[in-house]
């Protein structure tokens, strides 16, 4: 069996779309990019609530009277989600409003939804980390860790915020 190189397979799949015509226009690669922030929210999210919800279960199994401020610690990750709808819903909404995009500007929608998504998806993990490790203090400290805990994780919520803000002034100033 013959090994597959991967440089060939680069360099036949560019002579294919230069020869077919199907480069990908500048609109495409500006459709992809609040995409990329999307799903850079929802991954993140999954994955910070995954971890926070994990020792929220052990924590009530522990001390079930911990139950409300488990749920909202494991609940703030699923924020960044949110964020990454809401600049995927404005730029799309922009974009929709475009006859067409010149080759810069798909480049520029493309690249601000991925660093949207980057900041989404890594504020979204992190926060799962803070919330986590608040969760998993909460019974031993009856409750008394929920607000310190809280606070930090809404520094960590904030690098999502801005992600989101500076994606939004990249569309409306560049864009």
């Amino acid at each position: 069996m013959s090994r597959i190189n991967l440089a060939e397979v680069k360099f036949l799949l560019l002579r294919y779309s230069i020869i077919s015509g199907d480069l990908m226009d500048p609109l495409q690669l500006a459709y992809i990019g609040p995409l990329l922030a999307l799903i850079g929210g929802i991954v993140g999210s999954v994955i910070g609530i995954l971890k926070a919800g994990a020792a929220g279960v052990a924590t009530l199994g522990e001390d079930p009277g911990q139950f409300r401020n488990v749920i909202v610690l494991a609940a703030l990750p699923m924020t960044q989600t949110f964020y990454g709808f809401i600049f995927f819903f404005m730029v799309l909404s922009k974009l929709t409003a475009l006859t067409g995009v010149e080759g810069l500007k798909g480049i520029l929608y493309l690249g601000l939804g991925a660093f949207v998504g980057i900041a989404e998806l890594l504020s979204a993990v992190y926060q799962g980390r803070v919330c986590a490790t608040g969760i998993s203090l909460l019974s031993r400290t009856k409750g008394g860790v929920f607000l310190s805990t809280m606070i930090l994780a809404v520094y960590v919520e904030l690098f999502g915020i801005l992600g989101m803000v500076f994606g939004l002034l990249g569309i409306l100033l560049w864009g």
